[in-house]
């Protein structure tokens, strides 16, 4: 059971509560999971039951009790404890929610963590406004890819914008021009053949500490330029030298496309020995791989909330370097012939290309194949 596959179990269990007459609550259309907090237990943690306590007029851990009960029946749950004044601690069937994890992320591949426009924010567009800068720019670039990626709809305005920003650094913004220090919820007439309210516009000032446009920024080209405005905080300084081109493992940018790299090396090797991927148990694989995995799509949408690529960046990196020891050990070493288990790996090395590419494609930076 992936984490996507555990918040629809959530509210499924909210949904059989309600039906049952034991909650008197409207169904929420997102329940958040995460690895639990301090004094969690279990695999992922959940406070559904505090979000629904006030509407059902109960205590919190009156909620949690009842969804407990419901959550304990369901597939791939092995387990429920109730913790603090109402979080629900979910353990798993690791061995079934391993191959399901590896198994969603291949049927996704890079779009893994992707939300449907459907399931989105509806009925408003947010307005990502950035002053003339080029850290500014690249920030509010990145982060509307992301927040389309969560199924919101996204504009992005900027004061001013230089062309090499566009050339070199590869960004691209809706208008250019100064902005009214407060943006009204737009109220020109829809289309006559629209159907519905017209979408709010919701304005974000996108800020981070500026970057000087330097002759140096720009020398490092599209991905290292991005990766080094990216990759800080917003309230941090990024630095643009050429640490950010070194194929060293001092680099962070080197680390995660090299793995990716790497995971691109295995399936092609595996093809010239005959074998391809096939999800099924995994053994001595570091649990950290497989939770930053899981953790994708979370991470993908607390960045587009927060209008923070710098977590995403952060997120990959996590990824690469969980995955780079793993991935010297998916092929057949010596006189060892495919197996299973090869095909199981090769899988999971397949599932990590994947979220590296993906993650680096909503950053602006290319994944290359070979490096």
């Amino acid at each position: 059971m992936t984490p996507v596959e555990l918040s629809r179990t959530v509210l499924h269990a909210v949904r059989r509560a309600v039906d049952a007459g034991e909650l008197s609550v409207a169904v929420p259309t997102r329940a958040v999971v995460a690895p639990p907090g301090p004094g969690g237990c279990g695999d992922y943690a959940t406070s559904i039951a505090l979000q629904l306590a006030r509407p059902a007029g109960q205590p919190p851990f009156r909620v949690a009790e009842v969804l407990r009960s419901h959550l304990a029946e369901a597939d791939g749950i092995t387990d429920v404890v109730l913790t603090g004044p109402g979080f629900l601690n979910i353990s798993l069937d690791r061995a079934a929610t391993d191959v399901g994890l590896v198994r969603e992320i291949l049927r996704r591949g890079p779009r893994y963590g992707y939300v449907d426009a459907a399931e989105g924010a509806e009925g408003r567009v947010v307005q990502l406004r950035c002053p003339r800068d080029p850290r500014a720019v690249v920030v509010a670039d990145a982060s509307a890819r992301i927040l389309r990626s969560q199924g919101t709809r996204v504009r992005v305005s900027a004061e001013g914008i230089e062309p090499a920003w566009t050339s070199v650094l590869g960004v691209t913004v809706g208008s250019v021009g100064p902005v009214p220090a407060e943006l009204p919820v737009e109220v020109r007439p829809a289309p006559v053949d629209s159907v519905g309210p017209v979408p709010a516009v919701l304005p974000v000032d996108v800020r981070p500490v500026p970057a000087v446009a330097s002759a140096e920024l720009l020398s490092l080209g599209r991905d290292a330029g991005r990766w080094a405005l990216l990759h800080p905080a917003a309230h941090d300084r990024p630095r643009t030298g050429v640490e950010h081109l070194v194929q060293r493992e001092s680099n962070p940018l080197f680390r995660v496309r090299y793995a990716h790299a790497r995971a691109r090396a295995a399936a092609r090797n595996a093809a010239d020995l005959g074998f391809t991927a096939a999800p099924g148990p995994l053994t001595d694989v570091e649990p950290g791989l497989l939770a930053a995995l899981a953790d994708h799509p979370r991470v993908l949408a607390a960045a587009a909330d927060h209008r923070a690529p710098d977590r995403l960046a952060r997120h990959l990196v996590t990824v690469a370097d969980a995955a780079l020891p793993f991935l010297l050990t998916v092929l057949p070493r010596g006189g060892e012939k495919p197996s299973a288990a090869h095909r199981a790996r090769l899988a999971l090395a397949e599932a990590v290309g994947a979220v590296l590419a993906g993650g680096l494609a909503l950053l602006g930076i290319d994944a290359p194949d070979h490096l």
